[in-house]
């Protein structure tokens, strides 16, 4: 029996030198027509007509350092809020989405009104939910009535948790009802069938469309300065009024772009994660 070491045959030298070949042409192609591509969109805007007005009112650097520092500011409180309506609007979509599972005509109450919820929120504009949160609200003149960060941030938890709710609920009715059954035969409780069963695969299964609308509450959390909080927007509108200049938008913008990679990177990651899990399963 022999014992010296392994050796590719010359087919299989070729091949992978091949396949070297083919990838370093791809990345080739690829660099080369999206060049090709920048450099006509970039000729095709700087040179049509208004493109030195556009530069001034949009792309001025002189205020875009003045108006810094202020959007900057104001994105910290984006930042805070997202966290915690994040965590909120995942919570309550989840309470939600098990109330609509239940079973039996006892709870038939509880699934009617967590579907007009779902129903009726994923249906009303985000904005008009935050008039109705920041200027209805206090205009009951309750004791008590929090102020209107709160009240925001309530209108986008309570509008992102009907399309999280609906997420979580696609995700649960997608473990197969024989291992609820299995689980049941154990002993399991309904309850403990739910948090030891079903949920976890579930939750595992739409990672991905969940931190996609995550994604989406970072944008939305800027709406925020509707009800008059000084976020990045509300700070970013103040210094366009002060400058006659539109760039502290753009500034306000880039911010956006920038706290968001981070989470889009993460996203891509857990879709491709997901991915392969399935086709290594299929």
């Amino acid at each position: 029996m022999s014992t010296g070491t392994y050796r590719p045959s010359e087919i299989q030298l070729g091949r992978a030198a091949y396949r070297q070949r083919q990838t370093v042409r791809s990345v080739l192609i690829a660099a080369f027509s999206t060049l090709v591509v920048g450099v006509a969109i970039y000729f095709g805007i700087t040179g049509s007509p208004g493109w030195d007005r556009v530069r001034t009112s949009f792309f001025s650097w002189s205020v875009a350092k003045a108006s810094f520092v202020p959007v900057l500011e104001g994105l910290w409180l984006n930042i805070r809020m997202l966290v915690v309506c994040a965590v909120l609007a995942l919570v309550l979509g989840l309470v939600i989405a098990v109330l609509r599972t239940l079973r039996g005509p006892v709870f038939f109450p509880v699934r009617a009104l967590a579907t007009t919820y779902t129903y009726a929120f994923r249906g009303i504009p985000l904005i008009i939910v935050i008039y109705l949160f920041a200027f209805g609200v206090p205009g009951l003149r309750l004791q008590g009535t929090p102020n209107v960060y709160v009240l925001g941030g309530a209108a986008l938890v309570v509008t992102y948790g009907a399309y999280l709710a609906e997420v979580f609920r696609a995700g649960i009715e997608s473990v197969h009802p024989s291992q609820l059954a299995a689980a049941r035969s154990l002993g399991l409780t309904y309850r403990q069938t739910m948090r030891h069963v079903v949920l976890p695969q579930a939750i595992r299964r739409v990672a991905p469309p969940l931190l996609n609308d995550t994604v989406a509450l970072q944008k939305d959390v800027g709406l925020v300065s509707l009800a008059g909080p000084v976020d990045a927007v509300r700070a970013a509108q103040i210094a366009t009024a002060e400058h006659f200049n539109y760039t502290p938008y753009i500034v306000a913008a880039v911010l956006f772009v920038l706290l968001a990679l981070p989470l889009i990177a993460v996203t891509d990651a857990v879709t491709l994660r997901a991915a392969r899990r399935q086709n290594a399963g299929a």
